[in-house]
């Protein structure tokens, strides 16, 4: 549990300086909303097209893998949303943002480190593999279902407004520049490889702040029961999901499994945040449900170690 404290600390340090600076009136909501709009607009672009356009070639089937830990996202995704709209009376932008929060893992700051540590160079290639796709597919699958939730009309005119919103999207457009560099063998290097690297270094730092600054705004103590919904179905469905489809389902090996449940044992990411900032919508719930998530799951995942037999 020391090593956990050790990983997810730090989060809580930059949380606590947007948290502070917005008390002490350094910094305003209007640098929150300028955080956050840098980060979507700018950084989690960069970190995207870099993940895919420069990350390793699989030396194993993966769809397996994949499938189990997706399989485990769509589950808690949609009772998310369902509950939200059903239960908290949110309309269906925020339940997406619901559903969001209760699927994106906390990779960069928690994940990555937690899971190199336990499983050491094993575990490098099943979570480099997972890491090259999720943040794409989970960004866009978001961006998407807010789009078509607010979208009105005829439906050809709802047709050509997404369209619209696909071709311009700026996670959309990091996604398929970076699997188009790949496909054609164009990694950046030099000049334009620094400036990526340094753009996508950001993304944490820049978002962490703006989500204190989000939490002084509105608060972390409101909107509690879905925030505690959120959490628990962050912090022990998904991963329990994930266990029995990676361990009892499909054929995934065993270390690749654990990779699995670990990864989706992560307290909520910062994204959900950002995507709420993005389309003024559940900041509140989002804001709160990582803070809380990333406090409780150093119990939880100390659980998920054990039950995996790394403690």
């Amino acid at each position: 549990m020391s090593n956990l404290l050790a990983i997810v600390l730090p989060t809580f340090g930059l949380i606590g300086l947007g948290f502070f600076a917005g008390k002490l009136k350094l910094l305003g909501d209007r640098a929150g909303d300028g955080l956050s709009d840098y980060v979507f607009l700018i950084a989690v672009p960069a970190l995207i097209f870099r993940t895919l356009a420069t990350g390793a070639d699989a030396d194993a089937n993966p769809w397996g893998y994949w499938v189990a830990y997706f399989g485990g996202v769509a589950v808690v995704w949609s009772v998310g949303m369902w509950l939200a709209i059903r239960v908290f009376k949110r309309d269906r932008r925020e339940a997406a943002i619901h559903g969001f929060a209760c699927g994106q893992s906390n990779t960069v700051l928690v994940g990555v480190p937690l899971i190199l540590q336990a499983y050491g160079d094993a575990g490098a290639v099943p979570l480099f593999l997972l890491l090259a796709i999720h943040l794409p597919i989970m960004m866009s699958v978001a961006a998407l279902l807010i789009e078509s939730s607010g979208a009105a009309g005829r439906p050809l005119e709802v047709a050509w407004r997404l369209a619209k919103t696909i071709v311009t999207h700026p996670i959309i457009l990091a996604l398929a520049a970076g699997v188009a560099a790949k496909s054609a063998g164009v990694v950046p290097t030099g000049a334009a490889r620094s400036i990526v690297d340094q753009l996508a270094a950001t993304a944490s730092p820049c978002a962490l702040v703006s989500m204190g600054l989000a939490l002084k705004r509105y608060g972390i103590l409101s909107d509690r029961v879905p925030v505690l919904t959120i959490t628990a179905l962050k912090l022990i469905l998904h991963p329990f999901l994930v266990w029995v489809l990676a361990f009892y389902v499909l054929p995934v090996p065993p270390v690749w499994g654990g990779v699995a449940v670990l990864f989706a044992a992560m307290p909520s990411g910062i994204n959900a945040y950002l995507v709420a900032a993005r389309y003024k919508t559940g900041e509140t719930t989002s804001s709160a449900a990582i803070a809380v998530s990333t406090a409780l799951s150093v119990v939880t995942v100390s659980g998920w170690l054990w039950v995996l037999g790394i403690v």
